[in-house]
């Protein structure tokens, strides 16, 4: 199908104009709602199966997820309203959530094998609930002893046969920092392009509008 050039001028145009950055923004916060009913879902069903017990864990995780809608909810609303405020108020709540999240991401990134060993041990300290869990599911004892004398919930407690948490952990430590690491790096730098896609529409003027009105 050929076109004009005056059709091609004008199709370019919509593409890098209103149309186009509303399109954009739009699509962006439908991933981000997406995103966080996944991780709604994914908390509650295990927390449901009994996979995890911590209501702790399950509840960041669902308020983590909570936010992220309720964020995703609000530039959805300001992307198809053109609604200034709504726009302005996402546009700085995404630069906070980018800061936060390239911090933590570059953190996951960059830690060694001492850190992650003194990062281990306080979270593993912090909840009993916790210990019970990973000890159930990587089937160890106690974090970096075994005492076969106290109450451990691993099924090799009872033969005497059990490693300690700690050196489980650690196999599959350095994996999960650099893939939760990755894909917090990846969603942030979506999230400075939804800043800067947002700053763009804001200072747009919707086509059919009236030209004279300030938007």
């Amino acid at each position: 199908m050929k076109f004009s050039c005056g059709k091609k001028r004008k199709f370019i145009m919509v593409c890098g104009g209103f149309t186009c950055s509303k399109n954009s923004l739009c699509a962006l916060n439908i991933l981000y709602v997406m995103v966080s009913l996944l991780m709604i879902g994914i908390a509650a069903w295990g927390k449901w199966f009994g996979l995890v017990s911590s209501f702790q864990v399950v509840g960041g995780v669902i308020g983590v997820g909570v936010f992220l809608f309720i964020v995703a909810l609000v530039g959805l609303i300001g992307a198809m309203k053109h609604h200034q405020v709504l726009l302005f108020f996402y546009m700085i709540i995404l630069f906070m959530v980018f800061v936060v999240q390239f911090s933590v991401s570059c953190a996951c990134l960059a830690i060694n094998k001492d850190q992650q060993a003194q990062l281990l041990e306080v979270g593993w300290n912090n909840s009993q609930i916790t210990q019970r869990d990973v000890e159930k599911t990587l089937n160890c004892c106690g974090f970096s002893s075994v005492d076969y004398n106290g109450t451990c919930y691993a099924p090799c407690f009872s033969n005497h046969l059990c490693a300690t948490c700690a050196a489980k952990i650690q196999e599959h430590a350095d994996d999960v920092l650099h893939f939760v690491g990755g894909i917090g790096l990846f969603f942030s730098f979506t999230e400075i392009l939804g800043v800067w896609l947002t700053y763009r529409y804001r200072n747009q003027k919707d086509p059919r509008a009236n030209p004279s009105a300030f938007l």
